[in-house]
């Protein structure tokens, strides 16, 4: 894969203090782990589908809507003993229960499908999502949607990249909207019919401030689309690590202001995440504000 040198950008945060590993060389090993896993999970898709149906292969987590397949735990299972190998002393933070203590300074979180009802249906709106802790800090970032063959990155302080066929398609920059009025807006919704009943009172009152509201069924690619330029912001509460670590970086690193609650803060705490511009973030904030959508809707 190439690895140009990006521009820095004025609005770019850089860390105040060195890392203690190469983020350029995690953010290389995470995306080709991820293509990996990609071409694995086309590879099962396939086969299912071919003989008893994906939905033969699939059960449900914390709720009867809430589906985990045979795929997603093997891509889980791939991705993390694939890093492993490569990196022996780090940590693993998975959606599908990997959870392994680190020494070395690095965590890995890891969504081995997000998007896993799009995945059912055949929508082609599903990612694998990896990202990484460095220092205690969100540091690399990589979602790939895994229909489309697309994939971002970033490492932070080195910018964000959309990828095609593994070569550098171009730098992802946010839109520069400032009118709230004109910003299209992502977001998501719980598998809790209670939260969602919640999650939707706080949707009447922002959809009429904002130009329109997109409900695409992935985190993680919600925030590449803030980092390329498609929305101009994203909402959602009650998302885990897993859900937002690699879209938080990618976001950030294309000049995005991104709010997540901390990777100890469990979904089910209900905190919000947002993002957006940066020259949109501050009057976002105030109407999410003004709506409750900055307090917590916790689930089970």
């Amino acid at each position: 894969m190439e690895n140009p040198q990006p521009k820095e950008r004025a609005k770019r945060e850089t860390p105040s203090m060195p890392f203690s590993v190469d983020l350029v060389e995690l953010r290389d090993l995470a995306s080709s782990v991820v293509l990996e896993a990609v071409d694995l999970i086309g590879s099962m898709r396939s086969r299912f589908e071919r003989a008893e149906g994906l939905g033969a292969h699939s059960t449900t987590k914390s709720s009867e809507v809430d589906p985990v397949t045979e795929v997603d735990t093997a891509s889980e299972r791939f991705i993390v003993d694939t890093l492993l190998r490569a990196r022996p002393g780090d940590g693993v933070l998975g959606e599908e229960g990997a959870s392994i203590e680190g020494s070395s300074g690095v965590t890995w979180i890891v969504d081995p499908i997000d998007g896993t009802v799009n995945f059912l249906y055949g929508l082609e709106e599903y990612a694998v999502s990896v990202g990484a802790v460095v220092d205690g800090q969100l540091a690399v970032g990589v979602v790939a949607n895994a229909a489309r063959a697309t994939l971002y990155r970033a490492a932070r302080g080195h910018g964000a990249q959309l990828i095609r066929d593994r070569h550098v398609i171009r730098e992802l920059h946010c839109r520069e909207e400032k009118d709230p009025a004109l910003a299209l807006v992502a977001t998501g919704f719980s598998y809790s019919a209670q939260r969602r009943a919640l999650q939707a009172q706080v949707l009447t009152r922002v959809l009429p401030q904002v130009r329109d509201i997109r409900r695409m069924g992935a985190a993680a690619l919600d925030l590449c689309r803030v980092a390329e330029g498609t929305v101009d912001a994203y909402y959602e509460h009650g998302i885990n690590a897993w859900d937002y670590a690699a879209g938080a970086v990618i976001a950030r690193e294309a000049g995005a202001i991104v709010h997540e609650p901390g990777i100890a803060t469990a979904g089910k705490e209900g905190m919000v995440t947002w993002a957006a511009s940066g020259e949109l973030a501050h009057n976002f904030e105030e109407i999410l504000k003004g709506c409750g959508g900055l307090e917590p809707i916790p689930g089970s």
